[in-house]
């Protein structure tokens, strides 16, 4: 199978250039790296439930919490969202931003943090209270810009079409601010949760926010995207590509850069399909689901970017499915907090809300091996991959990959022009098997691939009972 050339082709010719990874970490998300695919085939794999993470469950959040952010920060993760125990209009004065954290991004606290009164007490986790609209979809990010004052190291947007997209910013994450009385841009619908972050890759500040394929609020749900190399001026919006696939109503876009390799953005958005009804409606009696909000299905799925106005989707089935729970099946039940986060040696994370609009609503973990979004696999009987050609800094070759016990995994490199290199043929190559995140490739005589570095190479991988997820050069 021979996979798409997006990317890599040299303006006004056929010829691909060698892709220059020096030596950061590749995935096989999208159509970067690899030309050709032989008995094998790019596997989705599915986020496993690790459990509740937080409840939605004080008199100030409720039925109705929503859109939220979760990253990590030194020693701890934090968690954003909006607090809402009544269905109401965007920017309603019954919403508040909430605040939760923790140690080992698994479970969640709420701490007491005294800042506003909500319900009668100002004994709560609200971060911004009294503030309409701006509490209806607050998103905050972790500034990773170089030389960022430390009063400004949190930023976050909020606002709706009324007032505009506008920034907050904050020296502790907790006490926030707003920045200037004039909105950061007026040309969008805003309605959902509207996301940004430092790209260290584009050298800007990136914005991904909600708007609607025929303008103002017609046609189907899109996300469009302006950057700013200060936080204040930005470009002209434009609305993002995703390749020759159907048009879907995507509610929101999560997009940021995967902490391990930053150039790359991934994005878990989710697909709502209005007017799909799955629950009868003695089922969304029964599990409290508010009126109005049973006659709709989402779910999550994935795709990734590499900056400019384009997405990548590889694959359109569903990332996250409702699954066996019916109170996913309820409308929205499908939004996924932005944010992927390590949260151990060899195990990511990700977070989903369950049960929008039922007074049981609550955040569930789910985890992913690391870098395992999507993986290279080969059935039993084998397979193979070859990259395009590559240049690279380093010694040596690492791999993140899996074998069943009868599997395995060998890789020949190759000159641009597909000749092997003598003594890293395949029958050179060192069968790999096992499972590890992180495993060096050798060859007869070792693994260093030293006298190759900055000339353009190929790789073949052969694979039998095998995934690779992703591989770099060190």
């Amino acid at each position: 199978m021979l996979i798409g050339t997006g990317w890599g082709v040299a303006e006004g010719t056929t010829e691909i250039a060698p892709v220059s990874m020096g030596s950061r970490l590749e995935l096989f998300v999208d159509d970067l790296i690899l030309e050709r695919l032989e008995g094998c085939t790019l596997k989705l794999h599915t986020p496993q439930p690790a459990g509740v993470a937080l409840r939605f469950d004080a008199p100030w959040e409720g039925a109705f919490c929503g859109y939220m952010t979760v990253f990590q920060d030194d020693d701890r993760f934090r968690c954003y969202y909006r607090g809402n125990p009544t269905a109401g209009h965007d920017g309603s004065s019954t919403e508040v931003t909430c605040y939760a954290e923790s140690r080992d991004g698994r479970v969640f606290t709420k701490p007491d943090l005294g800042l506003f009164e909500v319900a009668g007490t100002r004994s709560n986790n609200v971060v911004l209270a009294g503030q309409p609209p701006f509490s209806h979809n607050f998103a905050p990010f972790l500034d990773a810009r170089p030389g960022v004052p430390p009063g400004e190291r949190y930023k976050a947007v909020a606002g709706t079409s009324a007032t505009g997209l506008h920034a907050f910013v904050s020296s502790d994450g907790l006490r926030w601010q707003q920045r200037g009385a004039t909105p950061l841009l007026r040309d969008g619908a805003f309605d959902s949760q509207n996301v940004a972050f430092w790209s260290a890759a584009e050298q800007c500040y990136v914005l991904y926010f909600r708007t609607w394929t025929q303008g103002g609020f017609a046609g189907y749900r899109t996300i469009s995207r302006s950057t700013s190399t200060d936080f204040v001026q930005w470009t002209a919006p434009v609305e993002m590509t995703f390749g020759e696939v159907p048009i879907e109503h995507l509610y929101t876009s999560q997009t940021h850069p995967y902490f391990r390799a930053p150039h790359l953005y991934v994005a878990t958005p989710m697909r709502f399909v209005p007017g799909r009804k799955a629950l009868t409606d003695a089922q969304a009696e029964a599990l409290g689901v508010n009126p109005g909000y049973a006659s709709d299905v989402a779910e999550t799925v994935f795709m990734t970017s590499r900056g400019g106005n384009r997405y990548v989707r590889q694959f359109l089935e569903g990332f996250i499915r409702p699954g066996l729970d019916l109170g996913n099946w309820a409308s929205r039940a499908g939004l996924t907090a932005l944010g992927v986060v390590p949260t151990g040696a060899a195990e990511i994370s990700l977070y989903k809300q369950a049960h929008y609009a039922q007074p049981s609503g609550h955040l569930v973990r789910y985890t992913l091996r690391t870098d395992g979004f999507v993986s290279v696999n080969a059935p039993f009987r084998g397979g193979e991959a070859l990259t395009r050609p590559l240049t690279f800094t380093g010694r040596a070759l690492v791999v993140n990959f899996s074998t069943g016990a009868a599997g395995g995994l060998r890789v020949e490199v190759q000159d641009a022009g597909g000749c092997p290199i003598p003594d890293r043929t395949l029958a050179d190559a060192v069968e790999q098997v096992g499972d590890e995140i992180e495993r060096v490739v050798s060859w007869k005589d070792g693994s260093d691939l030293s006298a190759l570095a900055g000339r353009p190479v190929r790789l073949r991988f052969v694979l039998k009972d095998a995934d690779l997820y992703a591989l770099r050069f060190r």
